[in-house]
């Protein structure tokens, strides 16, 4: 099995324990920019130690830092941002498996940005798996009994603009990656997430200091909750941007929907909220998407 998938595989099972944490922390009163910062905050510091000890550890000179790799980093970390906040958003409407679905529509919006931006196009195989994906989405994306309840709501124009600014980040992280050159794809990783989270967390300071005066000192003081998630993120975002690095981004998302597999489990496993069948049946879509992904890229 190729180290990408892998590597997503664990990214994308610990980022859904991330987002079980930020929803916990969200309804312990924290407000949806509070949950989100926190976040960034605690990861910040821990990214920059491990791009550190990489940089010692494999004996790597500090990356040339071009205006284009600073020009990736801002438009990947404020599409993070974005889809970050509208994740956390769309707790509030629906169930914890349902939210992360919505924004899940970003696998064929990766696929475009992918092919226009950075010059990567998926292959017929990798294109009608991320379509068998998307489908599964759509299915368990649905209200009430088929299409009657309607798709277009509050919640799916939450989702798309998530997955659209996931989409966004994923393109910028892994044009910020490969514009630090041949090193070593673990440290080029690790570096360009210390620079996007310390750029994503001045950023969140400046926001919630002007618009929700109080939400940093509430971060601090639940630190004990706070600090896992910063740590989930940071481990979960280091698995992300390595993949990032050995693979078209496009096939890394369209993988990372194994995440909406485990969020279901957390679902039904720790917030005891109900599934339905249908659900389920996008879920087997899901994973068919998954399987074709792993056996055929």
């Amino acid at each position: 099995m190729d180290l990408w998938i892998i590597v997503t595989i664990a990214a994308a099972a610990i980022q859904t324990v991330r987002f079980m944490l930020q929803k916990q922390i969200k309804a312990a009163g924290l407000s949806t920019g509070g949950a989100t910062f926190s976040r960034f905050v605690f990861a910040a510091p821990l990214a920059a130690l491990t791009a550190f000890a990489l940089m010692r550890a494999l004996e790597e000179p500090f990356p040339p830092l071009t205006g284009t790799f600073w020009a990736y980093s801002f438009f990947g970390g404020l599409g993070q941002i974005a889809g970050t906040l509208c994740t956390v958003a769309l707790f509030g409407f629906r169930n914890f498996a349902v939210g992360i679905a919505f924004t899940k529509t970003e696998t064929i919006q990766v696929a475009l940005f992918s092919a226009v931006v950075l010059g990567e196009a998926v292959s017929g195989t990798g294109l009608v798996a991320i379509l068998i994906g998307l489908a599964g989405v759509v299915l368990i994306s649905l209200k009430g009994k088929g299409l009657g309840g309607g798709i277009f709501n509050r919640s799916m124009a939450l989702g798309l603009l998530g997955g659209a600014a996931f989409g966004g980040s994923a393109i910028g992280y892994r044009g910020a990656a490969l514009e630090l050159g041949d090193g070593n794809y673990v440290f080029r990783a690790a570096f360009t997430l210390a620079a996007v989270t310390a750029m994503q967390t001045v950023v969140m300071l400046i926001l919630l200091r002007v618009r929700e005066p109080g939400q940093i000192t509430q971060v601090f003081r639940k630190w004990r909750t706070t600090a896992l998630v910063g740590v989930t993120g940071m481990l979960g975002s280091l698995g992300w941007f390595t993949a990032f690095t050995l693979q078209n981004a496009a096939y890394v998302r369209a993988l990372g929907q194994v995440e909406l597999i485990f969020s279901f489990l957390i679902t039904t496993l720790v917030f005891h909220e109900a599934v339905s069948r249908r659900e389920l049946t996008g879920i087997a879509l899901l994973g068919l998407s998954v399987v074709m992904l792993v056996l055929y890229l």
